[in-house]
């Protein structure tokens, strides 16, 4: 998921292939929300180059993805809120605080329900 990210803004066509977990792609829905093209193909993605991602509200579905989110909304123009972020809590220990320290933009938010979520600028 992390270096889809990265390909959803760089130039031209790529294609991803997983070969291990068939629900490996359920990022997808939430990139594309934040502008990227991406098309799957059972276990193919087809990744055409944006310009730019914008931001969006996003879910960390899964450890791997939450750290896909996090780089799309540091890549992204505008602000990025990140839901569901017990899964990178759990595979990231302190990853707003590492962030902050090489200076990301992000910052954890509690809101009126109790939930807590990233956001980022």
């Amino acid at each position: 998921p992390q270096i889809a990210v990265l390909l959803s803004i760089a130039d031209g066509t790529s294609i991803i292939t997983e070969g291990v977990w068939d629900s490996r792609f359920r990022y997808v829905d939430q990139l594309t929300l934040m502008g990227a093209d991406i098309q799957v193909d059972g276990k193919m993605a087809v990744i055409t180059g944006v310009k730019s991602l914008h931001s969006a509200p996003v879910k960390a579905v899964d450890l791997r993805a939450g750290a896909a989110m996090i780089i799309a909304g540091l890549a992204a123009d505008g602000i990025t809120e990140i839901e569901e972020i017990d899964h990178i809590d759990r595979g990231y220990e302190d990853v707003v605080e590492k962030l902050t320290k090489i200076g990301a933009d992000i910052k954890r938010v509690t809101v009126t329900d109790g939930t807590q979520l990233l956001k980022q600028a």
